[in-house]
C-alpha cells in the first residue's frame, strides 16, 4: 500500500528545468509542490465543478419555476424587485421566476371560529356570551390584506372587533331583554360586525350567538323570582277556586229553594202533580229493573203506584 500511495504522489509531482544542465533535459525540483498540486487540480476540477452547477442550477429552476394552487386558495405573487402584485391567481398550475418571486397561498373557504366575551348589561349584570361566525378573505383584495394583516388575518382582528361589537350591544339592554328578544340582539351583533370587518376585507357568511349565561347570584335570583311567581301564581287560583266554587253553592242552593217553591206551588195549584210524578219514578224504576238478570215481580207498592193511595190523595183534595 506505502508503494502504491508513492506512485501516486509521485505521479503528480512536477518536474522544472534545471539551471545547470542543458534546456532539453528536465530534474525534479524538489520532493513536493503543494502549490502546483492544487493549481494542477484546480485545473482538471474545473469542468466537473461547472457542470455541476449546471445541472444544479437546472434542478433548482426546474422545482421553483412552477407552483400548484390547491382547490379552494388563490395566490398573490411577491417579488423581490417591485414587491407585492395586484394579480391574483386562483386554482391551478402557474409559473414564478425562481428566488425573485414567491407565492402567497390564501385559503378562501369559509372557517368557523368562536370568541368569547364577558361583559355587561344595561342593569349592570356580568354577562358571558360567545359567539360563533364563518369568516372569509375578500378575494378581490388579497394583496392590500397580506400588506396590512398578513395571512394570519382572521386571529389578528377578529377577536378585537368581536368583543367591541358585543360589549357595545349587550350594554343596550337588561339582563332579561337579552333572554327574551335573543333574536333581536343577534341580528343587531350581526350587522355591527359584518360592518366592521368589512374595514378589513374580511366577509362574515354567519354570526350566531350560541350560548348566553349570567353570573351564579343573579341565576339564583332569577329562580327565587320564578319559585315566588309561581306560588302568587297557586295562591290566586286556590282562591278563584275557592269564589267560583262558595258561587256554585249559593247557586245550587238558589235552584234548590226556587224549585222547592215551584213544587209547592204545583201541588198547591193541581193536586195531580203529585201523582205525575210518581208515575215518572215508577217509569225510572220499572226501566232500570228490567235491564236487571234478575226476574222478579213488581206490584204497585214496590212501583210507588199505590191506587189507594192515590185514590185517597184524590178524594182528600176533593174534600178540600
Amino acid at each position: 500500500q506505502s508503494a502504491a500511495v508513492f506512485v501516486v504522489v509521485f505521479s503528480f509531482l512536477p518536474f522544472v528545468p534545471s539551471s545547470s544542465c542543458q534546456p532539453a533535459r528536465y530534474t525534479m525540483a524538489g520532493r513536493f509542490d503543494p502549490r502546483q498540486l492544487l493549481t494542477r487540480l484546480a485545473g482538471s476540477a474545473t469542468p466537473i465543478i461547472a457542470g455541476g452547477a449546471v445541472l444544479g442550477g437546472g434542478y433548482y429552476a426546474a422545482t421553483n419555476m412552477v407552483y400548484t394552487v390547491e382547490a379552494g386558495h388563490i395566490a398573490v405573487k411577491y417579488n423581490r424587485m417591485s414587491g407585492v402584485g395586484d394579480t391574483t391567481y386562483r386554482e391551478g398550475v402557474h409559473l414564478r421566476l425562481p428566488w425573485f418571486e414567491r407565492a402567497i397561498v390564501f385559503d378562501v373557504r369559509a372557517r368557523p371560529h368562536t370568541m368569547t366575551s364577558l361583559t355587561g348589561s344595561k342593569d349592570l349584570q356580568m354577562v358571558n356570551i360567545s359567539l360563533r361566525c364563518l369568516a372569509r378573505p375578500d378575494p378581490q383584495a388579497l394583496p392590500a390584506m397580506y400588506r396590512q394583516l398578513g395571512t394570519n388575518y382572521d386571529e389578528t382582528v377578529l377577536p378585537s372587533i368581536v368583543n367591541e361589537v358585543l360589549k357595545s350591544v349587550v350594554a343596550q339592554y337588561n339582563a332579561s331583554q337579552l333572554i327574551i328578544q335573543r333574536e333581536v340582539v343577534s341580528r343587531m351583533v350581526r350587522q355591527h360586525i359584518v360592518k366592521r370587518a368589512r374595514d378589513f376585507n374580511i366577509l362574515l357568511d354567519d354570526v350566531a350567538i350560541t350560548h348566553l349565561s349570567f353570573s351564579p347570584e343573579y341565576e339564583k335570583a332569577v329562580e327565587s323570582k320564578q319559585v315566588a311567581q309561581q306560588q302568587a301564581e297557586r295562591a290566586r287560583f286556590y282562591v278563584l277556586k275557592a269564589q267560583e266554587e262558595k258561587k256554585k253553592t249559593i247557586i245550587s242552593a238558589e235552584g234548590e229553594t226556587k224549585s222547592a217553591e215551584m213544587i209547592g206551588n204545583a201541588m198547591k195549584d193541581n193536586p195531580g202533580f203529585i201523582e205525575l210524578r210518581r208515575i215518572e219514578k215508577a217509569k225510572e224504576i220499572s226501566t232500570l229493573l228490567a235491564r236487571s238478570q234478575n226476574r222478579m215481580v213488581l206490584g204497585s207498592e214496590s212501583l210507588l203506584l199505590s191506587l189507594m193511595g192515590g185514590g185517597s190523595v184524590s178524594s182528600a183534595s176533593a174534600k178540600k
